[in-house]
Parts: C-alpha cells; sequence; structure tokens
C-alpha cells in the first residue's frame, strides 16, 4: 500500500485535532476526536480513524504533545540524583532571593528543590570561567561517583558542573561513565551552555526526570508507525525535529502543542502581511497568547514551567488555565473560572458525559451562541437542559438568573485572558491597539471579539482551519534545530574571528540532522540573534544579525532596541553574551485552501436568541462558515460556525470571508 498522506496531530488536554493532507491530489480532511490521556497513542489512531485513514496509509506524522508539560506541572517527574561541583550541591535549594508571591506571607516563598538532599552528590572538580582546569577530575573521583549514583537507585542522573560551558572535558567523563551505571543520562553543557547555574540546573534535572517517562511514549509511538512513517514532533522553538533527536531532550517537547500554534499563528499573520500581532488560542482546557512582531514567532530563553526557571528556548507563550472546559465557582462574593477543567472526562456538563460542574462551555451555550441542534464532529450533541442545571448552581448563589450567571461566567472568563493578553503585550513592547488578533482554537473565535474590545483592538482574523490549528502547525511547520551558547564578548574588545569560529561549529552541529534527513545543504536557512547587554545588566536584548557579524551594525542595533524597550541608550560598554541560533529547512507541506467564491451569497439564516447583556436577548443569525462568500458583510449579531469551531460576531461587529476563507471582523471598537 501507498503511504500518501501527510498528518499534523496535536494531541491536548482534552481534544486531539488532526489534518491530513493526501500528498498525490491535495485534499485535506480534518477532526477532533476526545483525548485519552492514558494511552496518547491511542489518541493518534482514533484521530486517524476520524479522517479515514490508517498507520500504514500515512508517510509523514508531524505530532504536537501536552505529554512533558502535564507531568511537570502535575509534578508527574521521574526521581533524579544530582551530581554537582564540590560545594555547589545545594544551588538548587538556595535558588534566587525573589519570593514566589510578595505580598502573600501564607504561600511558602519557594518551592522544594526538584532534587532531595540525599539525593545530591558533590565532585571534587573546578574549572575557571576561561575554560581552565583549576581541580582536576581524577579517575578515582568518577568511580567514587559512579558508586554512590548506583546506590541511589535511580534511573536518571542530571550532571550540573561548574563552567562546563566554557569546557566540558569534565561532564563528558562522568557522563559517558555513569551510562553504565543508570538508564539515563542529562548533561547540562548539552542542554543549557550558559551561565545563570540555578537556572541551568533546574533545566538538566527537569530533563532527566523526563527521559523515563517520554522514553516509552516514543518508544510506543516507533512501534505503532513502523518503518513506513517518518515522525517528527513539534519542539518547544516552534519547529519539528526527529525523534532521535529529542530522546535525550524530551524538555524540548515542553509547550509543544502551543508552540505548533504560534508557528500557524506567524505563517497567516506573514499571508496577510500583519506586523503587530497577538495570538490567541482558547483550548479546552488552556488558553495560550503571543506576540507574533513581523511575522516571526517570539522565542525567549528564560521562562517557568510549572512556576520553575527553564533555561531553554521556546515560544514566548503565556498560558493559562482558561479554557472551554474551565469550572466555574462561587468564591467567597465572586464567581471564579479556573484553571481546573473538566477536560475531556467527564468533560462539561452539556457534554453529558457525566461532568456536572458549571463551565464556560455550559455558559456559551445557555447564553446561544453555542448551539444544540448542531452535532459536534461525530461524537458531541450539546445538552442544554444539563447546561442550564449546572449554571443554575451558579445563578442561585447570586439570586441571578441563569443568562445573568452565564454572562458573569462568559465575563470573568474573558478577564482572565485579558490578563494574559496584556502580559504578552507589555514584554514585547507593543501597543495592544495596534495589534491584530488572530483567534483560533475551539473556543477562541467565540471569545475573540469580546476580548479584543476590552483592548481597543479593533481587527480579529479567525484563520481556516481555526479550530485544528495547533495540528495545522504541526503539518506546515518547518524542520528546525535550535540552541543558544555562551559567547562573553566586549564591545571594548571585540574578537570576530573567535566569534565567527563558535557561530560556524554551531551551525554545522545544527545541520547535521537536517542534511542527514536528505535537505541539501545550501537549502538550510538560519536565523541569527545576538544576545546583547550593558556590562552589569541582567537582562539581555535580543539583536538579529547576517553572519559575518559586524560590530558596528550590532551596536547601532542594540541601541535602536534599547531605546525602544528601555526609552535610553547610553554609550558605556556594552557585552554579547549569547548567540542564538535556528537552522530550518521547509517541508513543502503547503496546504492549497480553496478559493472562496467572490459572488455574493443568498441564504436564509436560522435565528437564535443570544444574549449578549443582561438586559435582554436579541435573534441572532446562524451560518454556515462554508457557505460564506468572499467579501460579503455580516453585520453582527451573528454566529458563524463550522464542524468544531463557532465564531462570536456581537452587536456592532461586522464579518466578512476572505478569498483564502479566512474571517475578517471589524470589532466596531472599544465595547
Amino acid at each position: 500500500m501507498t503511504s500518501n498522506w501527510k498528518v499534523g496531530i496535536d494531541i491536548g488536554g482534552t481534544f486531539t485535532d488532526v489534518i491530513a493532507l493526501n500528498i498525490n491530489d491535495g485534499v485535506v480532511r480534518t477532526a477532533k476526536v476526545q483525548s485519552r490521556s492514558s494511552d496518547p497513542v491511542a489518541s493518534i489512531s482514533s484521530a486517524y480513524r476520524a479522517v479515514g485513514i490508517d498507520w500504514a496509509d500515512v508517510s509523514d506524522l508531524m505530532h504536537g504533545t501536552t505529554m512533558a508539560t502535564n507531568a511537570i506541572v502535575e509534578n508527574n517527574l521521574a526521581p533524579v540524583a544530582l551530581v554537582a561541583t564540590e560545594g555547589f550541591c545545594d544551588t538548587l535549594e538556595i535558588g534566587r532571593q525573589n519570593r514566589r508571591e510578595l505580598y502573600r506571607l501564607e504561600v511558602p516563598p519557594k518551592l522544594p528543590p526538584l532534587v532531595p538532599e540525599k539525593y545530591r552528590l558533590e565532585v571534587a572538580e573546578r574549572i575557571d570561567a576561561q575554560g581552565e582546569i583549576l581541580t582536576p577530575l581524577t579517575e578515582t573521583e568518577v568511580e567514587r561517583i559512579a558508586g554512590a549514583v548506583e546506590t541511589l537507585d535511580v534511573p536518571a542522573v542530571a550532571i550540573t558542573l561548574q563552567q562546563c560551558f566554557t569546557n566540558d572535558e569534565h561532564e563528558a567523563r562522568l557522563g559517558q561513565r555513569l551510562q553504565s551505571v543508570v538508564p539515563y543520562v542529562a548533561l547540562s553543557h548539552k542542554l543549557s551552555p550558559e551561565p545563570r547555574e540555578f537556572e541551568r540546573t533546574n533545566t538538566t534535572v527537569l530533563n532527566a526526570a523526563l527521559m523515563p517517562l517520554t522514553a516509552g511514549y516514543l518508544e510506543d509511538l516507533q512501534q505503532a508507525a513502523g518503518n513506513g512513517t517518518n515522525l517528527h514532533l513539534c519542539h518547544s522553538a516552534g519547529g519539528m525535529a526527529s525523534i532521535a533527536a529529542m530522546q535525550d531532550r524530551p524538555l524540548a517537547l515542553a509547550l509543544s502543542g502551543p508552540a505548533a500554534g504560534v508557528a500557524a499563528a506567524a505563517r497567516i499573520a506573514r499571508e496577510l502581511g500583519l506586523t503587530q500581532a497577538i495570538g490567541f488560542d482558547m483550548g479546552g482546557t488552556t488558553t495560550d497568547t503571543c506576540a507574533v512582531i513581523d511575522g516571526k514567532v517570539q522565542v525567549d530563553g528564560n521562562q517557568r514551567l510549572a512556576a520553575r526557571p527553564v533555561r531553554q528556548l521556546m515560544v514566548a507563550v503565556e498560558s493559562i488555565g482558561a479554557g472551554g472546559g474551565s469550572i466555574a465557582r462561587v468564591q467567597g462574593q465572586a464567581i471564579r473560572v479556573g484553571p481546573d477543567s473538566a477536560g475531556a472526562d467527564p468533560g462539561p456538563a452539556c457534554y453529558g458525559f457525566g461532568g456536572h460542574q458549571p463551565t464556560v462551555a455550559d455558559a456559551n451555550l445557555v447564553l446561544g451562541y453555542l448551539d444544540s441542534e448542531q452535532l459536534l464532529g461525530d461524537s458531541v450533541r450539546l445538552d442544554s437542559q444539563l447546561a442550564l442545571t449546572a449554571i443554575r448552581t451558579i445563578a442561585q448563589a447570586f439570586d441571578l438568573s441563569v443568562q445573568e450567571a452565564a454572562l458573569g461566567i462568559y465575563q470573568v472568563a474573558n478577564a482572565n485572558m485579558a490578563r494574559a493578553l496584556r502580559r504578552v503585550a507589555v514584554e514585547r513592547g507593543l501597543d495592544a491597539r495596534t495589534c491584530t488578533l488572530i483567534a483560533f482554537g475551539g473556543a477562541g473565535p467565540m471569545h475573540a471579539v469580546a476580548l479584543a474590545r476590552e483592548f481597543g483592538i479593533t481587527r480579529v482574523v479567525v484563520p481556516k482551519f481555526s479550530s485544528v490549528f495547533s495540528a495545522l502547525g504541526c503539518l506546515t511547520a518547518e524542520l528546525s534545530y535550535t540552541e543558544q551558547h555562551a559567547v562573553r564578548i566586549s564591545s571594548t574588545a571585540w574578537q570576530a574571528d573567535e566569534f565567527e569560529d563558535i557561530r560556524q561549529q554551531m551551525y554545522a552541529r545544527l545541520a547535521r540532522p537536517l542534511t542527514a534527513a536528505g535537505h541539501a545543504l545550501d537549502s538550510l536557512q538560519a536565523r541569527h540573534v545576538a544576545l546583547i547587554r550593558y556590562a552589569g545588566q541582567s537582562g539581555t536584548v535580543e539583536v538579529a544579525f547576517t553572519p559575518p557579524a559586524d560590530h558596528n551594525a550590532l551596536d547601532a542595533e542594540f541601541k535602536a532596541q534599547h531605546q525602544r524597550l528601555y526609552g535610553f541608550v547610553t554609550d558605556e560598554p556594552w557585552e554579547l553574551e549569547t548567540l542564538r541560533l535556528t537552522v530550518s529547512a521547509a517541508t513543502g507541506n503547503d496546504i492549497n485552501v480553496p478559493v472562496a467564491t467572490a459572488a455574493p451569497a443568498t441564504m436564509v439564516a436560522p435565528e437564535t436568541q443570544c444574549w449578549f447583556d443582561r438586559d435582554r436577548s436579541v435573534t441572532t443569525p446562524r451560518y454556515p462558515r462554508e457557505t460564506l462568500a468572499a467579501k460579503q458583510k455580516i453585520e453582527g449579531p451573528a454566529i458563524i460556525e463550522d464542524q468544531w469551531s463557532t465564531t462570536v460576531v456581537p452587536p456592532g461587529a461586522t464579518a466578512w470571508s476572505d478569498l483564502s476563507g479566512h474571517i475578517h471582523i471589524d470589532t466596531g471598537g472599544a465595547a
């Protein structure tokens, strides 16, 4: 049998999204199925069946997963031993001086360390900041550490030695010896070759703790795929990588699904010529927001997962527990929504799978935005009576009508998401009012206009395939590998040859897996970013450049970016602290969306009653998305729906579809 399908699959907390492209005739199929959190491979098989294909039909599977993120958030991590330079084994516990919650004294100032004291070992060795060996690592010391690790009986070990990023000899020797003692070894000079030992140690320990958990899944995935399917995984920087590359770096799978959505949002921004956009991905469990500037994904090397610092390149996503399945409850004199979710099992009350607590999806059904007459996908028919019963528990607590309570839940969920949106805009120096909101995910288009109005955003775009957008991001993302490496070259002692030598070594290392996959070296694309700061400054500024790096050009661009972000520049010396390099190759998995007709559509839209404020309901027409003609103006109030997604166009807003099937909405200004 010929394998003629390329498939993108994103396994979320509630639903698994799939989009399949037939490489022979360009046919595209999409679907959503409920996720099986206990068996991700079964989720993929179920997604295949939903689009009428099987494992044997698939030539390439591009896959995003929440496995790594969920394991960290739920603290479902394997026990790990930590080996650190003598005198530094408690770095993980000492951490930084900042508190988690500055004004809430009842909250412990720090999380407990990832590695208990009895599993932390010190090794006698030392390397200085220039890479010179001060205390040699003896064979006797290596054997002592190997024996101590073996006694601890753990499946994984993390090795984080001082200044290993300037000289990796000691870490490499220890790692080679410990591979015969434990199944999994994580080396910090490979995962985070930079200063900041606390963040580097956290990163290495998290990676080591994930290795035993993801190894089984990757093995099951390869076994199910067989030899006929090429497997690629979406990594945290928004590209695809081979399973072989991810086996030793499972932490790179964190934010895998959101990263795919961001990559797809950047693609739409480039297609539409949007210079400043904010991606808004609201699914069943979480909402992820991100900035897209000049059509590029914003990547950050200093983020947090479950309140723990991670020194790894990840898309700059702000993720909160707000989705269609987020549970609403009474808290004092207010309504609280999330962060906990009804998930896929039992799901919102209106799904009829046993859930009884009120959720955002139930509120949307009570408000009339969702249609109880429509079968979602092939499996879910919404039950309005179950939704009313669930929301009534909130209504009775505040002596409100059921519709007023539902509207309150909707507005509280929007307020939660607005805070995440604000953080994304402020951190990137953006005025949100000048941005376009790109809304996707199963629930994103339902809340997008109301959310945009809170910021004075006047334009919303709901892309084609918005309900399976992260899966689309998996399918169309580039194959890419990214690395960040400490350089530390001063502007007053510029070393162009040394810098270029480091860059070329990194390029060769990152290009290797792409050329091994059959991509010609001259077809690869590279993006270079220098992370620069004034001497003594803690934060860095990202400066893109084209090699070979020119000192004067870097100086001018650094100062321009610093002025934009912080409002000032000085003539003080600066330091190029880190080089970030991404090498990529196009997959060629472009989807040719059927062009919509330009003729005006003549249709009679069914009407329903929707609530947009607490005073009264409004008669609202419902339009099937696939029947919209290009540039046909639809005045709000209106509902536009496809099989798995609903776009709400409230009163005062205007929507139309372009020739590619993307919906554009003029929000009508602030509410």
